[in-house]
């Protein structure tokens, strides 16, 4: 948390003093803004604890930003923790629904196996396709986190590694799923015109959208091949931002890879590829760092792991540096609006947040 905070300070050209209000992001770290003051010597601040499953972090910047926009304050901080490898934390709690049998505890794994499933079904993909169009996700993923220093896991993991690793929830094996990791990321919100006055290559944000679910799996109008979250909170954020197209318009994303099927419905969802088109548009090489619309540049939850309340903002983290022109060797040629997505929660009852960015209005 300290060193993320002190990050974000020396890179705004500000100090703690100059905070007035803080938003703390995270899942099973702490209970109240307390640590953070206590960490951060924020003393008598305003300092707000969010918590919204995956979508936590960027949760926690959408309130900072709000914050800022409506004149309440000029200068805050946005900040997702979470340290989970002392804990024996391995993934959300998914707890039973009280006295029935209807909504038993399902494991994220099991959860994404099961759109994994459906979803090679509906569109007619055969086991041994979907895997190798799972495995080419795997694959890009850890081929661009090799070019990130923050990033856990530095080495190159090739789609045949992918595909016959030791088997997790069928069809998704080892490296189809993303780690348990301890972060922390930090952000700096203000204003347009005071951001002038600190730096000339500040990053603008455009639009920001959140949608939550409801009933889980007993609703009938989930069919494992879609995130419905996912298409409400971007089309939200498109409408916010001015965006008509997608996938011309868009030149980076950070999407929420916790699994490798995860990737690929958002593909569709986030309005990138049509509907059971995803699987041709990895194949081309689409969402590479060469292709047409950039994937996980730093590479992802793959790469970083998940610590739950940190992702979001360790994906902004990216696209600021992507729009900025310092992200190093995963560099862009073309970064000027990009893209931020969290999803999580339990099967048909998600909490999705889509965020975008771009160097200029």
């Amino acid at each position: 948390m300290v060193e993320a905070a002190y990050e974000a300070y020396e890179d705004a050209g500000i100090e703690g003093k100059d905070i007035q209000a803080a938003w703390l992001g995270t899942v099973s770290s702490f209970r109240t803004g307390q640590p953070l003051a206590d960490a951060l010597k924020l003393d008598y601040i305003p300092i707000t604890r969010v918590e919204n499953a995956c979508a936590t972090a960027t949760d926690a910047f959408r309130n900072a930003c709000y914050a800022v926009a409506a004149g309440v304050y000029d200068i805050v901080l946005a900040l997702g923790v979470e340290k989970l490898k002392d804990s024996g934390f391995s993934g959300l709690a998914v707890p039973e629904a009280p006295g029935s049998d209807v909504n038993p505890p399902v494991p994220p794994p099991s959860q994404f196996a099961l759109a994994a499933t459906r979803y090679f079904h509906e569109y007619g993909i055969s086991f041994e396709e979907g895997k190798q169009t799972l495995a080419q996700i795997a694959s890009k993923n850890h081929h661009n986190g090799t070019m990130s220093p923050k990033a856990h896991f530095q080495r190159e993991v090739s789609a045949e590694q992918v595909a016959n690793a030791p088997m997790v929830a069928w069809p998704l094996g080892l490296f189809d799923c993303c780690g348990v990791s301890d972060g922390a990321a930090a952000a700096i919100i203000t204003t347009p015109e005071i951001a002038k006055t600190f730096r000339d290559d500040y990053i603008l944000v455009k639009g920001i959208g959140l949608s939550v679910g409801a009933y889980g799996i007993l609703r009938n109008d989930w069919d494992f091949t879609h995130f419905p979250e996912t298409v409400r909170a971007s089309q939200s954020a498109y409408q916010e931002a001015g965006i008509s197209d997608p996938r011309q318009e868009i030149d980076l994303a950070m999407v929420h890879d916790c699994f490798t099927i995860t990737e690929l419905i958002i593909y569709e969802d986030l309005g990138f590829s049509p509907r059971g088109r995803a699987s041709a548009d990895v194949e081309a090489g689409t969402f590479t760092l060469e292709g047409e619309l950039p994937v996980n540049t730093d590479g992802g939850l793959k790469c970083f792991g998940h610590p739950i309340g940190a992702s979001g903002i360790r994906m902004i983290y990216e696209v600021y540096k992507q729009l900025q022109g310092k992200a190093g060797d995963r560099q862009l040629q073309k970064a000027d609006l990009g893209l931020t997505h969290n999803l999580g929660g339990r099967p048909g009852s998600f909490t999705c947040s889509v965020a975008l960015f771009g160097t200029r209005d």
